[in-house]
């Protein structure tokens, strides 16, 4: 299985819409990646680096798929769409990574 983390970077400064971000977005998500194999999404919400540090992303929306083709492919096909989404939610550029997972 495979998990695309889009993190949102901290910044003073920054604004980020959770609440349309968890809902809206997310189901936007889900709607058109469902048929190219999304199985599940998840939302973490940056709380803290350890200890008094702040956590380094505000924001990590994962999304699960069997394969990593799966994911370029419907990326491919919606990514013009979803990324013009990104601002309605947030005004930082998200950082992408794509993992396989091993356990």
């Amino acid at each position: 299985m495979f998990k695309v983390s889009v993190m949102y970077p901290s910044q003073d400064g920054a604004r980020f819409d959770y609440d349309y971000y968890c809902t809206r977005h997310m189901d936007l998500v889900k709607e058109h990646l469902t048929p190219f194999g999304l199985i599940k999404t998840g939302v973490d919400k940056g709380v803290s680096g350890g200890g008094d540090l702040p956590a380094p992303y505000m924001c990590i929306g994962h999304l699960y798929f069997e394969t990593k083709e799966a994911y370029d492919e419907g990326m491919a096909e919606t990514a013009p769409f979803l990324r013009g989404d990104i601002p309605n939610f947030t005004d930082v550029t998200p950082i992408r990574q794509i993992s396989e997972i091993l356990d």
